[in-house]
């Protein structure tokens, strides 16, 4: 994949005109719009170049914030020689070529920077192929990903090179990347200023985008200045990133769950129609959503999970686009509904315990006894029926002989659970008293 100035310089394949990200393309590092914070001279690549010790990079950012820019820049600020790979096109074959001639020029005096776009899309033996390049000086690895690198790079890979996170550009980069256009091609935008917020806000973060974006304005002949409504008849808005397989899925689910978590109705929904808007399967949220209400909500509102299930079941029958308005209003009950997590906190605890102490019988007393046999051995002896007892409560010990009484489940002083704290209290002090 392309990166944002990424055309080789000079005409266009063919001869014909220089697309205007091309022409915009900077010839030093200081001329990169956005990420500054990453090139300054506190920044980290700032200061590996300050210092003369660059080492092999992975650039992770959204698209069209740089990547390859960067990459490029790096290779003239440090007289590597410049070799740029897609993991989309390129195989063991071509891989093998590319460090064979690595060698060579590095035998004759000349290191090699080579820059690997989409680098998680290669496999694992791919990756494992970089690494004694790597290691022996042959290149000088920079990969360029989208993705998560600690989900899709091998921790080897990982270990041998510094992670650089590049941001999305922010709509004043945009803006001044805009001013840069205007100043090549000698003219101003023929927009309004709530039409040129509007190009920007179409763009999305993306440079590249933005610059595609403005190519097309300025090839249109109109009179006067167009206002955003008469913008929007002309371009499409740029479609949102979001893999619904990827880091942006991972991420969104992530903001979804923890702003119903913190209580807060118009984050959740924001989160949610974002998810909805990148394609996301509705039936995906549902089903998240119903383990939102198990998790973080529980018993404190015991109505909250039939909620989900019913929202769930309303999709299914509407479809898109009515049914998720079923959705979106569990998605505010949950955000609303009084929150305690001490159903989930005492399931862990419990299973936890059960898997250390898995081979403890049961007490004598609490099993049963169909046969001679099993009675003669004690089995159901001394087993009091709750239901003969004062209060309808026994007090008996149900745990392991050999397993000290833990306390899993302890109610929160919200929403419906604080009347079940009074009923473990209650029963918490009836057992002391039946058992003392």
């Amino acid at each position: 994949m392309a990166d944002l100035f990424d055309s080789v310089g000079g005409e266009a394949k063919g001869g014909g005109p220089r697309p205007l990200a091309d022409r915009l393309r900077p010839a030093a590092l200081d001329q990169v719009i956005g990420q500054e914070a990453v090139l300054g001279p506190d920044g980290p690549l700032g200061v590996m170049l300050a210092s003369g010790s660059l080492g092999s990079l992975i650039l992770w950012g959204p698209p069209g914030v740089g990547k390859t820019t960067i990459a490029r820049l790096l290779a003239d600020v440090t007289d590597l020689h410049f070799i740029q790979i897609s993991a989309i096109f390129t195989g063991v074959t071509d891989l093998r070529k590319v460090f064979e001639a690595a060698k060579m020029r590095r035998q004759n005096g000349k290191g090699t920077l080579l820059f690997v776009d989409e680098i998680h899309r290669f496999n694992k033996a791919q990756q494992d192929g970089f690494l004694p390049h790597m290691e022996d000086g042959t290149i000088l690895l920079v990969g360029a990903t989208t993705e998560n690198p600690s989900f899709e790079l091998n921790a080897a890979v990982l270990s041998r090179a510094q992670v650089i996170t590049l941001k999305r550009l922010e709509p004043a980069d945009l803006e001044r990347m805009a001013q840069r256009a205007e100043r090549e091609l000698d003219r101003a935008l023929p927009l309004t200023g709530e039409g040129r917020e509007a190009l920007i806000e179409m763009a999305d973060g993306d440079g590249r985008a933005l610059l595609n974006l403005i190519e097309q304005v300025m090839a249109w002949r109109v009179d006067g200045k167009l206002d955003r409504d008469a913008l929007a008849t002309r371009l499409m808005r740029r479609a949102a990133q979001y893999d619904k397989s990827g880091d942006g899925h991972y991420n969104l689910i992530s903001a979804l769950h923890k702003s119903v978590r913190g209580s807060d109705p118009d984050a959740a929904l924001y989160w949610f129609t974002r998810m909805l808007e990148g394609g996301e399967d509705p039936r995906f949220l549902a089903r998240r959503l119903t383990r939102m209400a198990v998790e973080d909500i529980g018993l404190a509102d015991p109505q909250a999970n039939g909620i989900c299930i019913d929202a769930w079941e309303t999709y299914e029958r509407l479809g898109s686009p009515e049914g998720e308005l079923a959705l979106a209003q569990a998605v505010v009950y949950l955000a609303l509904a009084p929150k305690s997590n001490a159903g989930y906190v005492a399931y862990k605890a419990a299973r936890a315990q059960a898997k250390q102490t898995g081979s403890s019988p049961p007490p004598k007393h609490i099993l049963n006894a169909p046969t001679r046999l099993m009675k003669d051995e004690g089995y159901g002896s001394g087993y009091q029926y709750d239901h003969d007892a004062e209060d309808g409560f026994s007090g008996q010990n149900y745990f392991p002989d050999d397993v000290k009484r833990p306390v899993y489940y302890q109610p929160v002083e919200r929403g419906f659970e604080r009347e079940l704290k009074k009923r473990v209290d209650f029963f918490a002090g009836l057992r002391a008293k039946r058992q003392g």
